[in-house]
């Protein structure tokens, strides 16, 4: 999982995608009773193609018809929002700031009135502007640390529990054949993003609209992890990507940063050699663990708005059956309802209920006043910073600057 999928299609990519949205959506009104159209990205799990369309079949109230849509979902999403052709109910990374001021996705605050405190905080703060929620949680993705023991064991070496631990470890880890730590091929900066600013107590976005970053902590803490490459404990040009466990469980690394969906398979071949931690605090800050989550949205420009949040309230609020299924029963992934993780049984033991409580005590998720240009001015100052070795003091006041201008505008434009 992405937390940084977020944007409008532009006017002149949108055209080609609007003819494919304008047909076979669901929404004629042949027959008697309501039609709905849903869409949903294209999901890499076997069966949830299935469970989402029995779910659909399984609603007496109207008739819904699934599109399970491969491709660049977002930016079909968000061509399709500006035409009467789109969907009624979708599923969405977001809606982003943009959708929400723009008019193009329904209030579905009422949806949830008595349940509110059951979704987790964090992915539901993100669907949320100004106290009305725009979006239903559907599963929570998380991200975290695996760590071989056998290698940590063999090394003398502790599990990690702060950032400059974490350095050491990895070069001590280092071998050889073995590389220390996995971050990604790039070093870290596409995946950790504000996470390690997290970690050192800080925020991306203040509660007030303010860049949460402008400390001197900041860049004593991204510029640790230069050490991490100056050091060369970093395995770059692994055969996978960051969410891929592949080098993980091939012992090219005693330690990975990945998702909570590489659990399963880690622990099919490794068995109970290995363990997960969250992010490791830095100074006086505390662990830092990327939450996110799709959820389900409803079309302003939908012709059947009650019957769409009547539909979404009945999936993703009352049918807490189907809500758990959608999460651990195709792939593995934390129920959005807090309720619901501490019931389920694959979640209650060894690794799988650390991540559910690193989720719950140390989960943040990307805000909704981060905007695109603000994570692309802190992203490429990462990269220089971690591989470049770039002095982390000047990249992150040119940060601070570029990001506290366009949270102004976003601010103005509301």
């Amino acid at each position: 999982m992405t937390m940084s999928r977020r944007g409008v299609l532009a006017a002149a990519a949108g055209a080609g995608l609007l003819a494919a949205c304008g047909s076979n959506t669901g929404r004629g009104s042949g027959g008697s009773g309501v039609s709905l159209s849903q869409w949903y990205h294209q999901y890499g799990e076997a069966g949830t193609e299935q469970a989402v369309r029995r779910y659909a079949a399984g609603y007496k109230k109207a008739r819904v018809s699934v599109q399970w849509r491969p491709g660049n979902y977002d930016q079909q999403t968000a061509a399709a929002l500006l035409t009467d052709s789109g969907p009624d109910v979708f599923e969405v990374n977001g809606p982003t700031l943009d959708q929400i001021q723009g008019g193009q996705v329904l209030d579905l605050t009422e949806l949830v009135a008595g349940v509110e405190d059951d979704f987790h905080p964090a992915v539901l703060g993100t669907k949320t502007y100004r106290g009305r929620i725009y979006g239903i949680p559907q599963v929570v993705d998380m991200q975290m640390l695996y760590y071989r023991k056998s290698l940590l064991d063999d090394a003398g070496v502790e599990p990690p529990t702060t950032l400059d631990a974490l350095v050491e470890a990895a070069r001590t880890l280092t071998t050889r054949g073995v590389k220390g730590l996995f971050l990604g091929n790039d070093g870290g900066a596409g995946v950790l993003g504000g996470t390690p600013l997290y970690a050192a107590g800080l925020r991306l976005v203040t509660d007030d609209g303010k860049v949460g970053f402008d400390d001197p902590a900041a860049a004593r803490t991204l510029g640790k992890l230069h050490r991490l490459h100056a050091d060369k404990s970093l395995l770059l040009g692994a055969p996978g990507d960051w969410s891929d466990p592949s080098a993980f469980l091939q012992g090219l690394t005693a330690m990975q940063w990945s998702g909570l969906w590489a659990l399963p398979q880690i622990e099919k071949e490794l068995g109970d050699d290995f363990g997960v931690l969250p992010f490791p605090r830095d100074g006086g800050g505390r662990p830092s663990v990327p939450v996110g989550a799709y959820g389900a949205a409803v079309s302003a420009r939908s012709r059947h708005k009650e019957s769409a949040k009547e539909y979404v309230k009945w999936l993703w609020v009352e049918r807490t059956d189907h809500q758990q299924d959608f999460a651990l029963s195709y792939g593995f992934h934390i129920p959005a309802r807090i309720s619901l993780a501490r019931k389920a049984t694959r979640l209650r033991t060894g690794p799988a209920a650390e991540a559910v409580r690193f989720a719950t005590d140390h989960g943040y998720s990307q805000p909704l006043l981060w905007t695109p240009a603000c994570q692309t001015a802190y992203q490429d100052a990462l990269s220089r910073i971690i591989k470049d070795g770039a002095g982390p003091e000047g990249e992150l006041r040119a940060v601070v600057r570029k990001v506290s201008a366009e949270l102004d505008r976003v601010k103005k434009s509301s």
